[in-house]
Formats: structure tokens, C-alpha cells, sequence
């Protein structure tokens, strides 16, 4: 069978072919590290790397490549908040983001460039474009260089827009644009506002580099002047990405044959943002369920569908994958000798058509838990050797070594077994609990008590944790 993606520049779901057979370049847009990431930040890092994971397993090479934007106008005013170095703050955010993603199991990109290592490349591509007549220095002597839109006369056409209907860029001062459109390629340093260490030498003087500039550049210097996929979060296709195939096309490069756009994870009917106060930083929400079971609550909605988040929705996700888990359990599967069943595939080639290969593996556990019922304990092993396959490609395998071990601080300390034991435990507990038998709910307590195991009721269930981790 044959990829089919979701071209959001054509509006069409096409065949995937590489531009060199057997092999994928990826280039998706990071974080702008200037606060903890938030469950609404981490997903398009999981999407994209269930699609890695996918052609992977379907017989790719694939070259990753995410970003990390590490000096910004959100980075400065920050750390000016709080009174220390803008690099310090964009450092300590870029630790906390390696956690939650090592904590989702998001594997590591081939190379993660960061902006602020990356300016040589950003002023050489900011040279050829004044060259080529289509960007130039502001003429107010602020130092800022722009992109001059309608020099450009498919600007518009990653999302169908004509240049009269665009909003004006408000990324710096109208004053030195041709047009209100136009964006900053470069920002002068402000030396009464801006330390000196956010600025870098250049032709047109000390400054830093605009948003933009910084993903044509490092696309370009990793995966070459024309690549396979560009993605990132839907609420980045304009101007962003709008402006990135814009300047790097005018330069010269064919750059991204599709473009892929996650949706946002919402709360009350809005993206998941610092400024809405709505956020539910990772660390907070795995104090409620583990990695493996955030992780399936976001690889079962489709990457394309926007996902209401709510800890009642997230509890039911992790119980039904602690099903998928008693299941393999008691079945023994192993990945290595598992097959994808076909319905599997189709599902997944269908534009990454993650609800239909999770509801292909209840399917399959359905089938298991009736064989084990029937006594076909050999039927049932199969069954889970085929959902643990399918699960590894989902980097969702509870028996992977990324989760039985201490993967970044996380609750993935124990084995899947011995957690199945206590899941068990508890489950036993609430029924005892729903019954009004409390005094064999209280013995089932103690019994896990005196074990060294700590219960934690919340709104996602009951929590389970070592008293010591050491």
C-alpha cells in the first residue's frame, strides 16, 4: 500500500513520494523555548513522531530535523521579568522540554538546531534575497532588514490569500516597510532596551534575526534547498510558514513537497495557550496518569482533529489502554514475532488514520480476552504478539525499555507486569469501594501499603507511586 497524506497546500490527501526513493527529509518547526511546555505544546512533537515511527516501519530512511527557537521577542521580555540572562531562561526551558518529550517517548530528532547557532546561515540567505531584489534594509536607520512581499508574486499561495487581504505583519515598526506586509527578515539591536548579547554583527549592523529566517536557513543547511515535508501546528501556517516558502522559494530552493498541520489540543473551546491561563503543564498532568497513557490519549485522536482536553477524557484513554496492557499480559505477546494486521496498515497509510489502527488493536485484545476465555491460550499469544507490534510502531509497547525504566521522572519506574499486578489491585479495591465493603477495600490498601506503594485518588483514578524511587 501507498502513504497518503494531507497536503494542507493543495487541500488534497496525495500519494507520499519521496524525493529520493527509500528515504524522507523532515523538517519540523520547534518550540520557542520561553516557558514550561504545556500538554497543547508537546502534541505536534508527538504527531510528527508517530509519522517518523510510520515510515520507519514501512521501510524508510528518515532524516528529522526539529528546531528549537532559542532568542525571540517572548524570550527577552520574559527574562527581563524575571530579572536573569535571556539565554538562561531559554536554557532552563529547553531542559524542562526535553523532559516532557522524553517522558512521551518522543524519540530524538537526527538534529535538533537551535536559531542562536544558526545566524551565519540566516545572514548569508538574507544577503542573496537584497541581491536578488527581493528583501532590503529599512531605510529609518533601525537596522532592520524586510522581505518585500510583492516582489514576490506567489507570496499568499501556501494559504490562498492575496496579499491586499493580509493583515499587516506587526513584528516591527511599520514606519521602515515598503508595505505593511512586508516581514523582518533582521531587528536591529536596540541598544537602550535589548542586551548586547542578544545581537550578532551583520552588513546592515548589530541585530538578530526574525522568526522566519531562522527555519528556511536551517531547513536548507539540513536537508537541502528541496525536502520531502515540512510540519508543525496548524496555527503556524500563517504567517509563519506562509513567509518561510515565500523567502526561501524566492531564493532560489524548491524547498517543502507537502506541507503537514497538527490541530490544536483546546480547553472550553480554545487553543491551549499561556495567555488564556488555561495551561496544564506536562509534569502537572503526570502526576494523574503516566507518559505511556498521555501519550495514548494523544495518538488516538487523528493529528488533523482538534482534541477538547479534559482530565475525565484523559482518564477514560488511560483506562482503556490499561485494558490493551492487562491484556499482553496475560496473553505473554512478543513484539519481535508480531505482524501488522492489514486493517492496521490501511488505517495508518490513510493520512496516519490513528483512531482506526487503535480501534484495529481493541479489536484484536477483544479477540485475545475470548481466546484466553476459550482456553486457546496459543490463539491469545498470537493475538498479543500482533497488538504489541502494532503498539511498538505507536511507541505506545508497555514491555519497550523506555518505559519499564526511569526515562526522565515520570512514573515509568516499574515493570508493566508488576503495574498490571497493582492495577489490578486497585481495580479490586474500587469495586470493593462501589460495594460499600470498606472493610476489604481498607485491607486491599494496607496490603499495598505494606508493600512500599503509595495511593493517590484523583480525577483521572486512583495513582499509584513508589514511597522511594531510589
Amino acid at each position: 500500500m501507498t502513504l497518503r497524506l494531507y497536503d494542507t497546500a493543495t487541500g488534497e490527501v496525495r500519494d507520499f513520494v519521496p524525493l529520493e526513493e527509500g528515504k524522507a527529509g523532515i523538517y519540523v518547526c520547534g518550540l520557542t523555548v520561553q516557558s514550561e511546555p504545556h500538554v497543547g505544546h508537546v502534541r505536534s512533537a508527538v504527531n510528527f513522531d508517530l509519522l517518523r515511527r510510520w515510515l520507519i516501519a514501512s521501510g524508510s530512511e528518515v532524516t528529522f530535523i526539529r528546531n528549537i527557537t532559542d532568542i525571540d521577542d517572548k524570550i527577552l521580555t520574559k527574562a527581563a521579568e524575571q530579572g536573569r540572562p535571556w539565554y538562561n531562561l531559554a536554557y532552563d526551558m529547553k531542559r524542562e522540554l526535553d523532559r516532557a518529550y522524553a517522558d512521551l517517548h518522543v524519540l530524538p530528532p537526527t538534529y535538533e538546531p537551535a536559531a542562536t547557532g544558526h545566524v551565519p546561515e540566516m545572514i548569508e540567505l538574507i544577503e542573496l534575497l537584497i541581491e536578488k531584489g527581493h528583501a532590503y534594509p529599512a531605510s529609518d536607520d533601525s537596522g532592520d532588514v524586510y522581505f518585500d512581499v510583492r516582489s514576490w508574486p506567489s507570496y499568499g499561495e501556501l494559504t490562498h490569500q492575496g496579499i491586499d487581504d493580509m493583515e499587516a505583519a506587526t513584528d516591527a515598526d511599520p514606519r521602515g516597510k515598503r508595505d505593511p506586509r512586508d516581514f523582518a527578515l533582521w531587528k536591529g539591536w536596540k541598544s537602550d532596551s535589548e542586551p548586547v548579547t542578544a545581537s550578532w554583527p551583520a552588513p546592515w549592523g548589530r541585530g538578530r534575526p526574525g522568526w522566519h529566517i531562522e527555519c528556511s536557513a536551517m531547513a536548507g543547511k539540513y536537508l537541502g534547498q528541496a525536502f520531502d515535508i515540512h510540519g508543525g501546528g496548524v496555527d503556524l501556517r500563517f504567517p509563519h510558514h506562509e513567509n518561510e516558502q515565500a523567502q526561501s522559494r524566492a531564493a532560489g530552493g524548491g524547498f517543502a513537497s507537502y506541507w503537514l498541520h497538527n490541530a490544536w489540543i483546546t480547553t472550553s473551546g480554545e487553543k491551549m495557550s499561556k495567555s488564556l491561563g488555561n495551561s496544564l503543564l506536562v509534569p502537572e498532568v503526570l502526576k494523574k496518569v503516566r507518559g505511556i497513557e498521555l501519550r495514548y490519549y494523544m495518538v488516538a485522536a487523528h493529528y488533523r482533529s482538534h482534541v477538547e482536553f479534559s482530565f475525565e477524557a484523559l482518564g477514560d484513554a488511560a483506562s482503556a489502554f490499561q485494558r490493551i496492557e492487562r491484556f499482553v499480559e496475560k496473553a505473554g505477546g512478543v513484539a519481535a514475532d508480531g505482524t501488522l494486521p492489514e486493517a492496521f496498515v490501511a488505517a495508518m497509510d490513510d493520512d496516519l488514520g490513528a483512531p482506526a489502527a487503535v480501534a484495529v488493536i481493541h479489536d484484536l485484545v477483544r479477540a485475545g480476552n475470548s481466546a484466553l476465555a476459550d482456553g486457546d491460550a496459543a490463539g491469545a499469544t498470537r493475538a498479543a504478539d500482533d497488538v504489541r507490534a502494532m503498539l511498538s510502531v505507536l511507541g505506545l509497547d508497555p514491555a519497550d525499555p523506555h518505559w519499564t525504566q526511569d526515562s526522565g521522572g515520570s512514573s515509568e519506574r516499574l515493570s508493566t507486569a508488576v503495574d498490571v499486578l497493582v492495577r489490578g489491585l486497585l481495580e479490586a479495591r474500587q469495586a470493593a469501594r462501589e460495594a460499600k465493603d470498606f472493610a476489604t477495600a481498607d485491607t486491599i490498601r494496607d496490603q499495598i501499603a505494606a508493600a512500599g506503594i503509595e495511593i493517590e485518588d484523583t480525577a483521572a483514578g486512583p495513582r499509584w507511586t513508589l514511597e522511594s524511587s531510589n
